[in-house]
């Protein structure tokens, strides 16, 4: 168990790979059995739909670089108004310190205070000048130099190793459309090789236990994709009757974010608070729109997912936690996405081998 979690966690990129393929393929499986009652090839099928499906991430793409790059255009106004929030609230803050000291502290050790801090101060001042006249004047462009070098080093291999894992990540996910190809095209025939492995009951137990991982699996990702679109769709309404800047592009970004396990809904907020600082200075604007999200994250979690999700994935609460707590320092980000399919294929695996029932039991609700 040991090696199998280093592995997992030192080869996470190429793990994440392969997951987040299967479950592309699981999503566009669908499509796939939908033109093959039509008589199509399950070959040409899958190269159709992989396709019809690259075409629709170009158009998504395209439409957010494009509100990306009007996005960039407002960036200074940004800066300038999250600069103007910290600095207020940094005031404040200060504000309520002195009242507080003033509160605590009598009158007389506060104007000791005050003139102790002057006193040093003014020495320190003192101390800089002094050390800068003992200075030689010849000697300040080769310590620059120096201090720049000395500071170079850090920040280069820092940059370097954010771009070898970059590198990484680009690599292993150019070679995602290849292998949902393949995993659509060729699903028959690695079906049927991998029962090949058994013999006996082991096969009919092995047969078992891949449908139930498919179905599992199958209905959580689909379900959660299709509860994603529902919540990105009325989310872009809202904000666009809001008033919030950019709908398009936090509309969806703010309804896939709800689905994120136990903070789905506070993440979800921060998309169309954040767009919305140059454009809206109301607090009631604020209110609205963090009632809408949450609004939608209720309904969604309440009514929509029990009937999508809840009723083909069935895991307790518990094994779901720790379930997030592993994947996602596993595998960070992408393990928290992925935890909740991953456990329940092995629960489908729990629930058809004999040994293993009890296992099944445990993580089952």
């Amino acid at each position: 168990m040991g090696a199998i979690i280093a592995l997992l966690y030192w080869a996470r990129v190429l793990f994440i790979t392969l997951v987040t393929a299967m479950v592309f393929a699981f999503i566009l499986e669908p499509f796939v059995g939908l033109l093959m009652r039509i008589r199509f090839p399950r070959s040409v099928a899958s190269f159709v739909v992989c396709s019809l499906a690259l075409f629709a991430v170009y158009l998504m793409g395209l439409g957010a670089f494009t509100q990306m790059s009007v996005l960039a255009d407002d960036l200074p106004n940004y800066t300038r108004r999250i600069g103007e929030i910290v600095e207020a609230t940094r005031k404040k803050m200060d504000d309520s310190e002195k009242a507080v000291s003033r509160v605590i502290l009598p009158q007389k050790q506060i104007a000791q205070q005050q003139v102790q801090e002057q006193a040093a101060q003014a020495k320190r001042s003192r101390k800089k000048v002094s050390e800068a006249a003992a200075q030689f004047p010849a000697a300040q462009p080769a310590i620059q130099e120096v201090r720049i070098h000395t500071d170079a080093n850090p920040v280069m291999d820092y940059l370097y190793a954010k771009a070898s894992g970059l590198y990484q990540v680009v690599l292993m996910g150019s070679f995602i459309p290849f292998l949902v190809y393949f995993m659509l095209s060729w699903r028959d025939h690695v079906h049927r090789s991998f029962l090949q492995f058994f013999r006996g009951e082991d096969r009919v137990v092995a047969a078992k236990s891949l449908q139930g991982i498919g179905e599992m699996v199958r209905g959580f990702v689909v379900g959660n994709f299709v509860l994603g679109l529902i919540l990105a769709a009325v989310s872009s309404a809202a904000f666009w009757k809001l008033g919030v800047p950019y709908p398009l592009l936090v509309g969806p970004l703010s309804g896939f974010l709800s689905l994120v396990p136990y903070v789905g809904l506070p993440v979800a907020m921060v998309p169309p608070l954040l767009v919305s600082l140059t454009a809206h200075t109301e607090l009631s604007f604020y209110v609205l729109v963090m009632a809408a999200v949450t609004a939608f994250h209720v309904l969604a979690m309440n009514m929509l997912y029990p009937k999508i999700v809840g009723s083909r994935v069935h895991l307790n609460p518990l094994v779901v936690t720790i379930a997030l707590m592993v994947w996602g320092f596993l595998w960070d980000a992408a393990g928290l996405v992925l935890a909740i399919p991953l456990t329940a294929g092995i629960k489908a695996v729990c629930d058809n081998v004999k040994e293993l029932r009890p296992y099944g039991k445990f993580l089952g609700d």
